[in-house]
């Protein structure tokens, strides 16, 4: 049997009195969009938080292959004093120590796979919501990550643009790769998702 991508075991989270996540647990293997679905408040976005390591929990087991999660944020959090180029080579370059030049190389390939390679140039107040959207998905992939993480990815996209974000996550997965997403869209979720998990009050319905 093949080991998944993702695994949380028992995840446990407490802001003050209150806790966030409550025993979570679920796996994802390759090629699956997994959807998490729920009220405002039952933990999805906390859960990729905390898979993508940005907030700590307190308790429990995440394994991700190759040890990275790539999070595309809502609101896509591009550095604005940055082209989109220099965004998605950022942290190849900074963070992981790949060579400029390999991660210009890198960053070109995700661009013209995404349909933004000629926005390469633009700051991110420069590009359209989908435009900006596409690259911060190439900035979370610029480092080869064992699953991409999405946070609300249609909460400002109009109906040809989901249909064309649904494509590209589709294309993402037949390709192997391993997508999470937490959103409040049936109709998106209903359309790509392989599996859809549903949160309450941080635990898994």
């Amino acid at each position: 049997m093949t080991p998944p991508v993702l695994e949380l075991r028992d995840v446990r989270l407490r802001r003050g009195a209150r806790e966030i996540l409550r025993g979570v647990t679920f796996a994802a293997g390759h090629g699956e969009i997994v959807v998490l679905m729920g009220p405002s408040g039952s933990g999805k976005t906390t859960i990729l938080r905390v898979i993508a390591g940005l907030e700590r929990h307190d308790s429990g087991h995440i394994s991700i292959e190759g040890g990275r999660a790539g999070m595309v944020f809502q609101y896509h959090c591009l550095f604005e004093h940055l082209s989109a180029l220099d965004n998605v080579c950022l942290a190849p370059v900074h963070a992981h120590g790949v060579a400029r030049d390999a991660a210009v190389r890198r960053a070109h390939e995700l661009m013209i796979a995404f349909g933004v390679d000629h926005r390469a140039s633009a700051l991110p107040r420069e590009l359209s919501g989908g435009e900006a959207q596409r690259v911060a998905i190439a900035r979370a992939l610029a480092v080869d990550p064992g699953v991409l993480l999405l946070d609300e990815p249609t909460a400002s996209l109009d109906p040809d643009r989901r249909a064309e974000l649904g494509t590209l996550l589709v294309d993402l997965a037949r390709q192997g790769r391993t997508l999470v997403i937490a959103t409040h869209d049936e109709d998106f979720a209903r359309a790509y998702a392989t599996r859809t998990l549903r949160l309450s009050d941080g635990v898994l319905a």
